[in-house]
């Protein structure tokens, strides 16, 4: 069996408060503090955790993946920017154009987001977390469906979506151009192996895949593994549970 796409890490300067905006937009369960960051907990089917992990790092260009929250009417559209405005949020101008009907938000450490319209069928039954939309190419598609076995739901003009067979939000990928790369990926995959599985023949399958090992030094606090994807993005692989 693949792995389990476990959590979603953000880099955050200040991970409680980034915790709690995120678990009061999502309405997501009480923040969970460990010695690796803090997390918040789904309340419903998405299928991973977010946890914020400590840095300095200041964010110097926009994410590699974001948010598409969904909405089930303009009224709801509207209030899910008004509580993301009242936790903290801000208003972002990524040339968007007046047009556009969705409406992209930064959190509070700048990490930018998108509340789609109501009627938006690409992304229906997905829940409010409608997609983690990334930049990146086709391959690397390609690469993410077969890391986490989830088939492919979009190929076309080398865009590329995977789903869980389990439901949830998507993961897509827009092809390129791609965004210039600055620092470390800000925003994480990390994955799990099934319970029969084990962590270093995880890390065999997935360099065979086209990912990368890191490094070779002793295993982080977490004893995750460090990898990247054949874009370039940093994500872990863990230990078993």
């Amino acid at each position: 069996m693949p792995p389990r796409l476990d959590t979603l890490c953000f880099d955050a300067h200040d991970p409680l408060s980034l915790a709690r905006f995120w678990g009061g937009v999502l309405g997501w369960e009480a923040a969970e503090d460990s010695h690796d960051g803090i997390a918040i907990l789904p309340s419903d089917d998405t299928g991973f955790q977010i946890r914020f992990l400590p840095t300095q790092e200041q964010k110097t260009s926009q994410n590699q993946i974001h948010f598409d929250l969904t909405s089930t009417s303009l009224e709801d559209q509207q209030n899910t920017v008004a509580k993301a405005l009242e936790l903290g949020g801000r208003h972002l101008d990524i040339g968007q154009g007046p047009e556009a009907t969705h409406v992209v938000l930064a959190d509070p450490e700048g990490n930018e987001f998108c509340v789609i319209a109501p009627g938006n069928k690409f992304l229906a039954d997905c829940g409010f977390i409608g997609a983690l939309s990334c930049d990146g190419s086709q391959e690397v598609g390609y690469f993410w469906s077969k890391a986490l076995g989830w088939p492919l739901v979009w190929d076309q003009d080398q865009e590329t979506a995977i789903r869980s067979p389990h439901g949830g939000p998507k993961v897509t990928w827009g092809g390129p151009p791609l965004l210039p790369r600055t620092g470390r990926t800000r925003l994480r995959f990390d994955l799990v192996p099934p319970a029969d599985g084990d962590q270093q023949t995880e890390v065999d399958r997935l360099v065979a895949l086209g990912a990368t090992r890191l490094d070779t030094a002793p295993q982080d606090a977490a004893g995750g593994v460090a990898m990247a994807d054949p874009d370039g993005n940093e994500f872990r692989v863990l230990p078993s549970r």
